[in-house]
């Protein structure tokens, strides 16, 4: 349960990678925490790990993929009483291959959790944030938000919904005390490319923990969209505002070394 006079976070995908570094760097700076994730061994571990810091945990196991499982942590959040302050929707999920040849399930699966979940979930807890006048959400989209991605065409999809959903929410939500921040990171140093069947030396990769620590900087400060790390940035501006013909065979390329 939240301590009295800690604001409490709500983090998906908790149970690793940049998830569980943002929740450590909520905790060090005293927030109690309701971790979110399929994966409850990791996430009660990291629950002890963050009582060192003082902060209380809640753990939820939830499976964003399944229809329906975001408001059901919505409720459960309500049934126990936890109010949350602060929202980090970073559960996301990837797949690479040819989009005639990919599982149809690992397609649902990913706008499921990636644009489905991560909406619902927001709708759900941003008007008592609202009502009450302050609250701060965190959106965790990707540099493969700003162009097309040949080989992994569903998960840039996706995360270009979460970059246009929070620069909307950002803009609808001025004066009402709550902020909207989009995460952007590049290659980084998790099980991603793992899980996601795409070879994990595809460029260089940052460590989760710098990621979360810009993350939160720009989450505390309000800011629109953040991108981590200066290669990033170059990168996300050139897919942004390259040509197609320059930037879909690069992307494609860049995908195909698996």
């Amino acid at each position: 349960m939240a301590s009295p006079g800690r604001p409490l976070a709500l983090v998906t995908g908790a149970s690793g990678g940049i998830g569980a570094d943002l929740a450590r760097e909520l905790a060090k700076d005293g927030h109690d925490l309701v971790l979110s994730a399929r994966t409850v061994p990791a996430m009660e571990a990291l629950a002890d790990e963050l009582r060192a810091h003082g902060a209380n945990s809640t753990v939820i196991a939830a499976d964003l993929a399944k229809p329906g499982a975001a408001a059901e942590l919505a409720s459960c959040l309500e049934d126990q009483g936890l109010q949350i302050d602060v929202l980090i929707a970073n559960a996301g999920l990837g797949g690479i291959g040819r989009f005639d040849q990919m599982d149809p399930q690992r397609i649902s699966d990913m706008l499921m959790i990636n644009v489905l979940a991560l909406s619902e979930l927001t709708r759900l807890l941003l008007p008592g944030m609202v009502a009450r006048r302050r609250g701060k959400v965190l959106l965790v989209a990707s540099t493969a938000s700003f162009q097309p991605g040949p080989r992994m065409a569903v998960y840039f999809a996706t995360k270009s919904y979460v970059l246009s959903l929070g620069e909307a929410l950002t803009y609808e939500l001025r004066g009402t005390g709550v902020t909207v921040t989009t995460l952007c990171p590049g290659a980084t140093a998790t099980n991603f490319f793992k899980a996601a069947g795409a070879n994990e030396n595809l460029m260089p990769a940052m460590r989760a923990p710098e990621v979360a620590r810009v993350g939160y900087r720009a989450l505390k400060t309000g800011r629109r969209v953040v991108i981590t790390g200066m290669m990033n940035r170059i990168l996300a501006l050139g897919g942004r505002y390259g040509p197609h013909w320059l930037t879909l065979p690069a992307t494609a390329a860049l995908m195909s070394r698996r």
